[in-house]
C-alpha cells in the first residue's frame, strides 16, 4: 500500500497541498512527484488558489538521495518513471490558478525549486535555502536553472552551487525568493491569509497574472508590449466591469499602503 506522500485538503476556494515525509525531511522521490501532480491537478479543478506546505520542521531537504545514489549506481528504478519534476513543477507554475508556498526549515536542492514554481512564497525566521548539489556530484534537476536563476540571479545562483552557501530568511528576502517573511510557526496562516486576498480577485485576472506575465519576460520589448495588447484586448467577464462601477461609485474598499494599515489592503 502506497504511503500518502502528499495532502489535500480544501477550504472554501482554496485547495491546501502539503509534502508528508517529515521523517525524511520531506525528501521527494518519484512517488512524491506522483501524488503531487495528482494533488495540483485535483486542485486545478476545485479550487481558485492553491497552497504549498509541508508538514513538519522542514518544508524540503530537495531529492531522495537514497534514490539519486540508486541511479547513480546503475540499480534499475523499482517501476517505471511516471513523470517528470520539470513537468509536475510546470503544473505548478503555468497551471490555470496562482500557488503560494508556505517555508519553513529547510528549503533546499529540489525543495527550492519546487518553492519558486510558486507565485508567491512566505517563510518563516527558521527557514533556510540552499543548492547542495555541486557539493553532491550531481546537478540541479527540477527546473531550477530557470527558475531559480530568474528569480536571483546568474551570479547568486553560482555562488549558492559552487560554495554550498545556505540563506537564512532574512538573506532569502533580499534575494527575492520570499516576499514576505514571518515568525516562527506562522508561515502557514500567512500563506492562508495571501491566498484568500488573491481568491477575492477574478479568476480571469489571476490566470492572465500567472500565465501571461512570465511569457512577457521571455519575450523582447516589443513583442512583450504586443502580447500585454492583446491580453488587454480580451474579452473580459461581467464581474470585471462591475468591480470597475463599484470603484467609480465609492464602493471598493480604498488602497492603502500596508505599512499605515494594521492589516492587508483588499
Amino acid at each position: 500500500m502506497t504511503e500518502d506522500y502528499v495532502t489535500y485538503r480544501l477550504e472554501g476556494a482554496i485547495a491546501l497541498v502539503g509534502l508528508n515525509r517529515p521523517e525524511k525531511r520531506n525528501a521527494i522521490n518519484e512517488t512524491v512527484i506522483s501524488q503531487l501532480r495528482d494533488a495540483v491537478l485535483r486542485a486545478h479543478e476545485e479550487a481558485d488558489v492553491g497552497v504549498l506546505h509541508a508538514h513538519g520542521p522542514n518544508f524540503s531537504a530537495g531529492l531522495d538521495l537514497a534514490e539519486a545514489l540508486a541511479r547513480a549506481t546503475g540499480q534499475p528504478p523499482r517501476k517505471r518513471r511516471r513523470h517528470s519534476w520539470h513537468e509536475v513543477f510546470d503544473l505548478v507554475a503555468r497551471g490555470p490558478i496562482p500557488w503560494v508556498a508556505a517555508l519553513q526549515g529547510a528549503v533546499v536542492g529540489g525543495g527550492l525549486e519546487l518553492a519558486t514554481a510558486a507565485h508567491v512564497r512566505v517563510c518563516d525566521e527558521s527557514a533556510f535555502f540552499g543548492l547542495p548539489e555541486g557539493q553532491r556530484g550531481i546537478f540541479v534537476g527540477g527546473g531550477g536553472t530557470v527558475r531559480i536563476q530568474r528569480v536571483v540571479g546568474y551570479s547568486a545562483m553560482t555562488d549558492m552551487m559552487l560554495t554550498g552557501r545556505l540563506l537564512d530568511a532574512a538573506e532569502a528576502e533580499r534575494a527575492n525568493l520570499v516576499r514576505y517573511v514571518v515568525p516562527a510557526g506562522q508561515a502557514l496562516d500567512k500563506a492562508m491569509e495571501l491566498a484568500a486576498k488573491v481568491a477575492s480577485n477574478t479568476p480571469d485576472t489571476n490566470w492572465k497574472i500567472v500565465n501571461v506575465l512570465p511569457r512577457v519576460n521571455d519575450l523582447s520589448h516589443d513583442d512583450g508590449l504586443f502580447m500585454e495588447y492583446l491580453t488587454l484586448s480580451m474579452p473580459r467577464p461581467p464581474e470585471a466591469a462591475q468591480r470597475l462601477r463599484d470603484f467609480l461609485e465609492a464602493r471598493a474598499t480604498p488602497l492603502v499602503p500596508s505599512s499605515h494599515q494594521s492589516g492587508e489592503a483588499s
